[in-house]
């Protein structure tokens, strides 16, 4: 019997001054701070572009450092002179992709890159992120030629990065993690926030060749460094999860329920041991998602499939969301969820899209064969 959980309506206000919820600020946090003091100078100076840059650039550091999707509406509304221009000055064209490709309109995305790149072809902040969604979208040849235009123009550690991420999920994962490992351990002045980033893609790359102890390894270096990072905590929350390690999930994730893809992982870790606030967590969870749709917004559609599998017991659904996400997004957490539901649902046919493109890319990792094997085989139910 599936478990039942009450949705409330999302809450929808009546006037733009209404204040719904304010967002937790350390009175200490630094980077906080410094939103603060770029906030008020560009009260004093609206028209002043280099500051609406920094502050829509340290909005969306907070965006991906506490995963909530809030920050990236304040850092579009620091940018409100020039977001509607059709020929807004480069710096804008970037920060308006940087934005747009976080909601998934990878589209206009491009074409703002595309139009930056026209006039700066040595822009390396927008080769940097023109790969990165080409490599979403598994257009594998395009992101390697954004590398090849990138790589002069960056440091040995970004090149090696940008090249080992590509042959990672195309068949070179043993060989792109030893070649990235080299490269950080020769970087000398990589910044703390750069370590984090690649240590997490080095552990990422041990655990899809099921290499625990190394992944594990990685993972700690990662933390140690004392980073916030929403995506890094996420994924190890992942791997622990994978490794039947749900007490330590909730060590690491109690203290953020404001971020929806960490609670997700909390609320999956206190379902595996029974613990009281798994429901409490679900029923928060379910709200948030259709305050979401309310909203028009599908960039939540990998996570909520694994949620309405997994805590709601609802393959059928899970299955279309996933099939949905498929469509927009194509990374090996988006592989998983699709063939985890599939499995579920009893449609292997619904996961050819995603053993396609497993065979064309040979990506290497054992969990994804793992679902795949289980598919391929006959059920013993079948007629």
């Amino acid at each position: 019997m599936y478990a039942l959980v009450t949705v409330a309506a999302p809450r929808v206000p009546t006037a733009d001054t209404e204040v719904l919820e304010r967002l937790p600020v350390r009175p200490n946090d630094p980077s906080m701070r410094e939103i603060r003091e770029l906030r008020d100078s560009l009260a004093r100076e609206p028209q002043n572009i280099d500051l609406a840059i920094r502050l829509a650039r340290r909005y969306f550091e907070q965006a991906l450092t506490q995963g909530d999707p809030r920050y990236v509406g304040y850092a579009q509304a620091a940018l409100k002179p020039w977001w509607d221009l059709r020929d807004p000055p480069t710096s804008v064209l970037v920060m308006r992709a940087t934005l747009v490709q976080y909601r998934h309109d990878f589209p206009a995305a491009l074409a703002d890159l595309d139009r930056a790149l026209e006039r700066e072809p040595d822009n390396a902040r927008a080769w940097s992120l023109r790969m990165v969604i080409h490599l979403v979208q598994a257009d594998y040849e395009a992101a390697r030629r954004d590398c090849a235009a990138f790589a002069p123009l960056v440091d040995e550690l970004s090149a090696t990065g940008c090249v080992a991420f590509i042959d990672g999920l195309t068949g070179g994962a043993r060989k792109s993690l030893a070649a990235l490992d080299r490269a950080l351990a020769r970087a000398r002045d990589a910044s703390a926030e750069q370590r984090v980033w690649l240590l997490e893609r080095l552990a990422e790359m041990a655990w899809r060749l099921n290499d625990a102890k190394l992944a594990e390894q990685y993972f700690k270096r990662a933390l140690a460094l004392g980073i916030t990072d929403g995506f890094l905590l996420a994924a190890y929350a992942d791997f622990l999860l994978d490794y039947g390690r749900a007490p330590e999930v909730i060590t690491l994730l109690k203290d953020w329920t404001l971020a929806d893809p960490l609670l997700l992982r909390l609320a999956l870790a206190e379902q595996a041991v029974n613990a009281p606030a798994a429901r409490a967590h679900q029923a928060t969870l379910a709200d948030r998602y259709a305050a979401a749709r309310l909203r028009g917004d599908t960039t939540h559609e990998q996570e909520e499939s694994r949620f309405t599998l997994q805590m709601l017991q609802q393959p059928a659904e899970a299955l279309r969301l996933a099939l949905s996400n498929w469509r927009i997004q194509k990374e090996p957490r988006d592989a998983r969820v699709l063939l985890e539901a599939s499995l579920a649902a009893r449609r292997p046919d619904a996961a050819q899209p995603v053993l396609d493109w497993m065979r064309e890319t040979r990506i290497e990792d054992w969990y994804l064969q793992r679902l795949a094997d289980q598919l391929a085989k006959p059920r013993k139910d079948a007629p």
